[in-house]
């Protein structure tokens, strides 16, 4: 991989990179539908997208990338983009291998994997082993996840522990509920990134994106380019994140 500095022209600042960037990645059905394909169709190009901008996250620095992959929404979709999803991830699953492996690139899964069908678990089982000695970066995949689905999970952990005893309801913090959540080992997005034009979190990362930054894109997944991702790093970056203080150049005044 080239340098930082070969790549961007010096427009990111390589210690002000974001540790994590969670993107929603949405846009791919209106694409296909829009060039009279089939929604298949745009999910394959969308896959395209996802390997330019894990390889781009990792030549940057970022440590944690968190891509929305399918919701718990997502299994009202027809049954044959659904079938066509499940085979999708299976193929790239195997076929991204080496760029995992090349890049040090770990893969987690956040969400509910357990509800896939075995040849989609086994995949996915084999894919989380074979990169577990990775430590660049973490490629996170949201898969049969949804915010309401994590609450409500982290809710119930948390009442049988409470109940058995080993939790006092008493000392229960954002720290303990961090505990809780999927995402536990890994820090809170610095920045969440929604392609195609809509306003909405849809569901996603309600808890954690508390005091992320955000950056909407009317530009469909299939057609986000690096260059595109870098624009967001680099808007990221101008920003004065106060998590709700007063900024750093008015403290004084």
């Amino acid at each position: 991989m080239s340098s930082v500095g070969d790549t961007l022209d010096g427009a990111i600042v390589p210690g002000k990179v974001p540790a994590h960037v969670a993107i929603i990645m949405d846009g791919n059905g209106r694409w296909a539908q829009q060039r009279g394909l089939p929604r298949q169709q745009g999910h394959w190009e969308g896959v395209k997208s996802v390997r330019r901008i894990t390889e781009a996250a990792c030549r940057i620095g970022v440590r944690y990338l968190t891509l929305y992959a399918f919701s718990t929404e997502n299994w009202g979709r027809p049954k044959e983009e659904v079938s066509a999803l499940m085979s999708l991830l299976v193929s790239c699953l195997h076929d991204e291998m080496p760029l995992f492996m090349d890049n040090g690139i770990r893969l987690r899964v956040i969400g509910q994997p357990d509800v896939f069908l075995p040849e989609v678990r086994t995949a996915l089982d084999a894919a989380l082993e074979q990169t577990a000695g990775n430590s660049r970066m973490d490629l996170v995949l949201a898969l049969s996840y949804s915010s309401r689905w994590e609450l409500t999970e982290a809710m119930r952990s948390a009442a049988r522990d409470a109940k058995a005893g080993s939790l006092d309801p008493e000392h229960i913090d954002a720290s303990v509920v961090n505990r809780y959540l999927a995402t536990s080992f890994m820090p809170d997005p610095d920045l969440l990134i929604r392609t195609s034009g809509e306003y909405r979190i849809s569901n996603f990362l309600l808890w954690q994106i508390a005091y992320s930054e955000l950056f909407f894109t009317p530009v469909l997944w299939p057609d986000f380019t690096e260059e595109m991702f870098y624009a967001a790093i680099a808007d990221y970056q101008k920003r004065d994140r106060r998590f709700g203080k007063v900024s750093g150049s008015n403290q004084s005044k």
